[in-house]
């Protein structure tokens, strides 16, 4: 383990005014968003739309790192140019998604753990090679009746914490991300509360591994009530619980948390991160690690037209301007009437 280029890496990742772009969706999951737009899922078509997001003007002023799918790591840009190396040129680091999705969990109906550590290592080591700086592994903890469950809660953390130290063994900062979703109709307190169980556990399972927390970034959910709730928390609530659970639960070693945007839309994802940010200095930087609440407007103004690549790159530039904004609590939902 190199804890010098962890650190550095850490660190980079999560640099003022920048944070992450997650463009690491599954060739199914991609084909959903481009079903909405009426675009053909091929692989040409996905490749284009990648790089008409590394390829936006100004990307690198907001976007300090990319986390990319198995396919698009591979890919290269018209001029055939690797998107790993392109990426890098412009001070933006190229990251890796390695887990292998959810399955159910043997005997609790409704819960899920996170499949993909066999061949692990030998995965990373060639990531590694194709200029990988950092990986990425999603755990789902969902909320319902009677659950989640103790069991689910430490499953998942284990693998998280196995998953994190295979990365550091291979030279690569993991981001640890326990997902607890904002699905079904639970409030915003009950989240707290789920959310607080699993960064414990996490946090005790990264310890037990002897995971090097000045080497990893935590990609958490924000505490939000649930989609279905009738009651809903306010933006402040939101920054309020969401703070109070990182302070009890994050060690001040980790250099980063970027949080995922969860289903949240754009603008509440943004606000809510901004809120978060004006509470004051905390121990870790408080950035984002967001997909579509990165891509929607842009996916919007794109449609898989070549003649609307620009106007798909100005929406995306400016959400990713408004969220370095957020990150740094200097946001004003006013900024959202601005032109692209």
């Amino acid at each position: 383990m190199n804890r010098t280029v962890l650190t550095s890496v850490a660190r980079a990742m999560v640099s003022p005014g920048r944070g992450l772009l997650a463009a690491d969706e599954s060739t199914g999951t991609i084909k959903k968003r481009f079903d909405q737009i009426g675009v053909e899922s091929t692989e040409e078509n996905r490749r284009a739309y990648r790089e008409l997001l590394f390829t936006a003007p100004g990307l690198a002023e907001s976007i300090s790192g990319v986390i990319l799918y198995d396919e698009t790591l591979r890919q290269a840009a018209r001029s055939g140019e690797r998107f790993a190396d392109l990426l890098s040129r412009q001070g933006i680091v190229p990251g890796i998604k390695v887990d292998g999705g959810t399955k159910s969990l043997p005997n609790f109906p409704g819960e899920l753990v996170t499949d993909g550590l066999d061949g692990l290592a030998a995965r990373l080591a060639e990531y590694h090679k194709l200029g990988a700086g950092f990986a990425k592994w999603r755990a789902v903890i969902d909320i319902g009746a009677g659950i989640p469950s103790r069991t689910c809660i430490e499953s998942n953390a284990d693998l998280l914490a196995r998953y994190a130290a295979l990365c550091q063994e291979a030279a690569i900062v993991p981001i640890v991300e326990p997902e607890v979703l904002m699905d079904g109709g639970h409030t915003i307190e009950r989240c707290e509360e789920v959310t607080d169980a699993v960064l414990a556990e996490v946090f005790a399972r990264l310890a037990a591994h002897r995971v090097y927390f000045e080497g990893m970034v935590l990609k958490p959910n924000m505490v939000v009530a649930g989609a279905k709730c009738a009651e809903r928390a306010s933006a402040e609530q939101v920054a309020e619980a969401t703070l109070r659970c990182l302070r009890r639960r994050v060690p001040a070693a980790v250099p980063g948390i970027a949080f995922l945007s969860g289903g949240q839309s754009e603008a509440e994802a943004t606000l809510h991160l901004d809120l978060i940010n004006r509470a004051g200095t905390q121990p870790w930087a408080l950035s984002f690690s967001y997909g579509r609440a990165l891509q929607a407007s842009a996916l919007t103004a794109w449609r898989g037209v070549t003649a609307n690549v620009a106007a798909a790159q100005r929406e995306f530039a400016k959400r990713a301007r408004l969220n370095g904004l957020a990150s740094l609590g200097k946001y004003e939902p006013t900024l959202e009437k601005q032109a692209a």
